[in-house]
């Protein structure tokens, strides 16, 4: 599993690459690693527990 930095950096470059306005395709791509991000959190959560 990535970290969300990770994740967070691939974020970042989309946002980048697609100029502020995601087509649909980077919009699915986006939500993928939204959700990838978010769980990367929550076993960071779990782990600092």
């Amino acid at each position: 599993m990535r970290s969300a930095a990770e994740v967070n950096e691939q974020i970042r470059a989309l946002w980048l690459r697609a100029g502020g306005t995601l087509s649909a395709q980077e919009r699915s791509e986006y939500e993928l690693l939204v959700v990838e991000w978010a769980e990367a959190i929550r076993a960071a959560v779990i782990e600092a527990a």
